[in-house]
């Protein structure tokens, strides 16, 4: 998912400035500002040296601690699905479909209510195949599609669906559904984590009714 860079004005970027910042918690800051940019504009039109801008340091020696772009991206993906991975997997305590998939969304929503890019930079479809940044967002998006997948089950065995196709295909609607929720936030900055939750817990109700 990307967007259109927007033209700066004058000014308007931060610095986040780095002098007599530990190592270690520089190169969070980095992440953490690369994330914005590789899940705003996507690996392909992502800038290392914008990054380098706002961090307030040298686009070389962000090289010197990432080594390269992918390097970068790969620290960022795995900075993004850590959070989602952690925070999904505490939400699977609910006993019942619906109540886990509500668990699983709110839970996606604290971790993008602060860091709201981390979704869409671990499903970047612009990362290039065989490197490291694509390798480390297929290895979170595939433990979020298993924690997904079992709750899809779920449902489709109270139902009496053992058809295996039927289990894959519902696995993959819901991590396309999820996918959807997270860009109409992105399109709707307004709406705060506890206003999606809601959202998301009246429009699952509807779709699963009143026997899930």
């Amino acid at each position: 998912m990307t967007s259109a860079r927007p033209t700066p004005r004058a000014g308007s970027r931060t610095r986040t400035g780095t002098k007599g910042v530990a190592r270690a918690d520089r190169e969070r800051q980095i992440v953490r500002l690369a994330v914005e940019e590789f899940g705003t504009q996507g690996y392909a039109r992502a800038s290392v040296a914008d990054v380098a801008e706002r961090a307030g340091i040298s686009k070389p020696l962000i090289y010197t601690y990432f080594t390269s772009k992918d390097g970068l991206a790969a620290a960022s993906a795995h900075y993004a699905g850590s959070l989602l991975v952690s925070e999904v997997e505490a939400a699977q305590t609910a006993t019942t479909a619906e109540a886990r998939a509500l668990d699983t969304l709110a839970a996606i929503f604290s971790v993008l209510d602060e860091c709201r890019r981390a979704w869409s930079v671990v499903h970047d479809t612009t990362l290039p195949e065989g490197g490291a940044a694509h390798a480390a967002a297929a290895k979170y998006r595939e433990r979020l599609a298993e924690m997904g997948a079992v709750g899809t089950a779920e449902i489709l065995r109270a139902a009496g669906d053992d058809d295996p196709l039927d289990h894959e295909l519902l696995s993959a609607v819901w991590q396309h559904a999820v996918t959807a929720i997270v860009q109409w936030w992105l399109d709707h900055p307004e709406q705060t984590a506890a206003d999606m939750a809601a959202r998301a817990a009246r429009m699952l109700h509807i779709v699963l009714g009143p026997h899930s």
